[in-house]
């Protein structure tokens, strides 16, 4: 699993792993990992874990008091989808994924960084309900763009 999911980071950004968040989320109970499967012979995606399956994305989640979300809260810390031509679909199920954690987990908020460099994520985002709570800069050296492509679905860690 944490292999899928460093490929499936390593397609947006090479070299970005998210082994030692994904493990340190779990091994603390600090919330959870989603993660969305795409069914290859039917093209849709569930969050469950199936090996038939190609992983279509990931969100790794602090949930509640004690973390980095806060009471009452569920911090998407980073969450990204495969680019392709399902990549809005698939990070819709995405924060509907999240949204049944934080709803299974009796929490009423959810919170996410993105920057509005990626502007089909910031729009989604707005569609699906998310306000501005805080806004920042993102300076890179030298002027490279990382991850920040208008059309890269990916939310990261803003606080």
């Amino acid at each position: 699993m944490l292999d899928k999911c460093r490929l499936t980071t390593n397609s947006v950004y090479d070299g970005l792993d998210l082994k030692h968040e994904i493990v340190s989320v779990s091994k603390q109970n600090l919330g959870d990992t989603i993660l969305l499967y795409r069914n290859d012979n039917t093209n849709n995606t569930t969050a469950k874990d199936d090996d038939d399956n190609s992983l279509a994305g990931l969100a790794v989640c602090h949930c509640g008091a004690g973390t980095e979300a806060g009471s009452d809260v569920c911090y998407i810390k980073f969450g990204v989808v495969k680019s392709d031509n399902n990549s809005q679909q698939n990070f819709m199920a995405l924060l509907n994924a999240t949204s049944l954690l934080a709803k299974d987990k009796h929490l009423s908020r959810i919170i996410a960084g993105v920057n509005t460099e990626r502007s089909e994520t910031y729009r989604l985002m707005l569609a699906y309900g998310f306000r501005i709570e805080m806004q920042g800069i993102a300076m890179h050296r030298p002027n490279e763009s990382g991850y920040n492509h208008s059309d890269l679905f990916l939310i990261d860690d803003w606080r």
